[in-house]
């Protein structure tokens, strides 16, 4: 059946803790900026003009996946992709984004929603230099939400075990392409051979 309206979620769900509802912030924290600091990787959801979503990861060296510009704006890198840009297209149309960061090993992740806009440079462009290469672009977000998330999510998924991991029981990456993908003939590579190609042009 269909859940159609607050009340019948609520039913079913319940209500937050108050230490929960009321835990969203306008603005960083020095313990948000040290989160910030040790993460290398960010999910960076957009929407378009109709609400269709697009969700992209983003990884750097801890450091340098996004930078503080202060306590209400941060900035996360664009480097060479390839080249669809279904975020950034959606950030012209809806300028609004939602993120999440992730420190190895912890269970728990930082989330920062707010305005976003595109630059293609600013004086902070040198701090984010990877191997001596500037990012491209930039997505700039005006915190207007800033709350932590809690493990269960990871705990249930027992993601940093690595007993639990199992990669090998799903095909290649070029084996995946060329299943959903027959007419492009791509070579059957492993995926260690995929990824030693894709380091050459990270940056």
């Amino acid at each position: 059946m269909h859940i159609t309206d607050e009340a019948r979620l609520r039913e079913i769900v319940g209500e937050p803790a108050a230490v929960v509802r009321d835990k969203v912030r306008p603005t960083l924290s020095d313990i948000d900026r040290a989160w910030l600091a040790a993460s290398p990787v960010v999910f960076l959801a957009t929407s378009d003009a109709h609400g269709r979503v697009d969700v992209s990861p983003k990884g750097d060296p801890a450091g340098k996946v996004v930078h503080i510009v202060d306590d209400t704006r941060i900035a996360i890198p664009e480097r060479p992709g390839n080249r669809r840009v279904d975020g950034y297209l959606n950030i012209l149309r809806n300028p609004h984004a939602g993120t999440i960061f992730v420190v190895p090993g912890r269970n728990d992740t930082l989330r920062v929603n707010g305005a976003a806009r595109i630059v293609d440079d600013a004086d902070y462009f040198d701090a984010l230099a990877v191997k001596g290469k500037r990012p491209i672009l930039a997505v700039e977000i005006d915190v207007d939400e800033v709350f932590y998330h809690c493990s269960k999510a990871f705990l249930r998924a027992d993601l940093w075990k690595p007993e639990s991991w199992t990669p090998r029981t799903l095909p290649s990456v070029a084996a995946i392409t060329r299943t959903v993908m027959p007419e492009l003939d791509v070579p059957l590579v492993d995926d260690r051979e995929t990824d030693e190609q894709y380091r050459k042009y990270l940056y």
